[in-house]
């Protein structure tokens, strides 16, 4: 599992997506997210705007995980 670093009081799913070159642009987040399943704290979420805060783990189609952690 990655750790993602917070520098603010939280991340938006797009901003993650875009940060660990998942996605190019925030523009293509809502598709993303409408083919591939992505799992927010073991549940399935498809809001581009979800707000992550430290201690929320994220889950992709993929198998790849990332923990979002305090700065």
């Amino acid at each position: 599992m990655k750790q993602v670093r917070l520098a603010d009081e939280y991340l938006t799913l797009t901003q993650l997506l875009k940060e660990e070159g998942i996605i190019g642009s925030g523009g293509q987040a809502k598709f993303y997210l409408q083919e591939n399943p992505v799992l927010y704290n073991g549940e399935s979420e498809n809001r581009r705007g979800k707000k992550l805060h430290p201690g929320d783990v994220v889950k992709l189609n993929s198998g790849e995980e990332f923990q979002i952690v305090k700065a």
